[in-house]
């Protein structure tokens, strides 16, 4: 979920030393710190789903905090989190290319790390958590490295060209969803249970991510190619355009939804359910595309004088790989049948939850920044890609 970098060409074979942590951009890794509050905000509303069975809109505040998170969080962040992850692959293979390497040695680079963040991935749902990302960002690394190579126009015609299908696949299943009333299955009691649970919705779940990441994956290449976010201020038109277009679209587009989620539009047909869902679909794209847009531009308001809280987050961002997975053991604790075990069935009591918590980890990263600390996920991932140090 973040990328290294170098300080320089090294003439010899061993792997080349990641860039300091106090030498990287500021906004990639302030992106994706304060997205993971967008990621475990929907994976609390998840955890609601799946243990009360459907929406819980029984109070006000639950019905404000479901139609919240429909048109500001789920489809959002998910897309943004997926441009950067196309947007670190850009930066990797400029910067190999730089140092002199050969396409086919980046080509096997990156499929090495596509493999290993496939076997975390499916680790990671194996043992805690069934929505995992990583996985399927190794999927797409596997078979969509060639990408890289292609040019800008062809990356945009791509994206626009799966954009339908990508909608259809939602809107299919929100209509089979409306058809039959069958949602996402119960969360089990039981270790064993829990166990075969988890890969099993991890299969019907990844089919419906793998095809919402190309399109932000492939803008990402391309924003990655031009350094969008590593030099926003040279970007400033399309960073405020990208923002404040974005944004209010994907609020707009997740409007009927959020009504149905919420309970305040009833009577929804499976058209209507198809509709409503390809439209949000669709819209969360220009919205994950915006945030990231308009956290670039705070990047740059930011610059030269960054403070303590700037630190912290961009500090999780940096290690937003670790995170998100010590995210994922936060809610095992909390929601497993062998663990606490507790009831979350109230959408803004979960809301509350991805809060602490979030803030619990901008905390610990920044205590992790203050001691020279790298995130070990990452640590291990960049161990596993490129070999040992010498």
């Amino acid at each position: 979920m973040s990328h290294t970098s170098t300080s320089g060409p090294r003439a010899s074979g061993a792997p080349p030393r990641p860039l300091p942590l106090d030498r990287r951009s500021l906004a990639p890794d302030l992106a994706r710190g304060v997205m993971l509050l967008v990621i475990a905000l929907a994976h609390t509303h998840l955890f609601t789903v799946l243990i009360g069975g459907t929406e819980n809109t029984s109070t006000v505040a639950d019905q404000i905090a479901t139609a919240g998170t429909v048109m500001f969080v789920d489809l959002r962040g998910y897309p943004m989190f997926a441009a950067l992850f196309g947007y670190g692959l850009a930066q990797i293979h400029r910067r190999r290319s730089e140092q002199g390497r050969e396409w086919r040695w980046i080509r096997r680079l990156l499929r090495r790390r596509g493999l290993w963040l496939i076997v975390f991935g499916l680790a990671h749902t194996a043992l805690l958590f069934p929505a995992d990302i990583l996985a399927v960002y190794g999927l797409v690394a596997l078979l969509f490295v060639g990408a890289l190579r292609l040019r800008g126009r062809t990356l945009a015609i791509l994206a626009a060209v799966w954009l339908p299908p990508a909608a259809a696949v939602h809107a299919v299943i929100a209509a089979d969803d409306a058809m039959t009333g069958q949602g996402l299955p119960p969360l089990p009691d039981g270790v064993a249970d829990e166990l075969l649970f988890r890969p099993g919705l991890f299969a019907i779940l990844a089919v419906m991510m793998f095809v919402s990441t190309l399109v932000p994956f492939l803008l990402g290449v391309l924003a990655g190619r031009h350094r969008i976010m590593e030099r926003p201020d040279q970007h400033l038109r399309l960073l405020r355009a990208t923002a404040f277009i974005g944004i209010p679209l994907a609020a707009l587009g997740g409007l009927p939804l959020a009504l149905d989620k919420a309970g305040i539009w009833t009577g929804t047909t499976p058209g209507d359910a198809m509709v409503t869902t390809a439209l949000h679909q669709v819209t969360g794209y220009a919205g994950g595309l915006g945030y990231a847009a308009l956290i670039a531009l705070v990047a740059v308001g930011l610059s030269g004088r960054r403070g303590p809280v700037t630190d912290a987050l961009a500090a999780l961002g940096q290690r937003s790989m670790t995170f998100y997975l010590a995210q994922s053991v936060v809610w095992a604790v909390l929601f497993s049948s062998y663990t606490l075990h507790l009831q979350l069935t109230s959408p803004a009591v979960g809301a509350g939850i991805a809060v602490a918590v979030w803030l619990a980890t901008v905390l610990l990263a920044d205590l992790m920044r203050r001691r020279g600390a790298r995130g070990p996920a990452e640590a291990a991932l960049r161990r596993l890609t490129y070999g040992p140090s010498r």
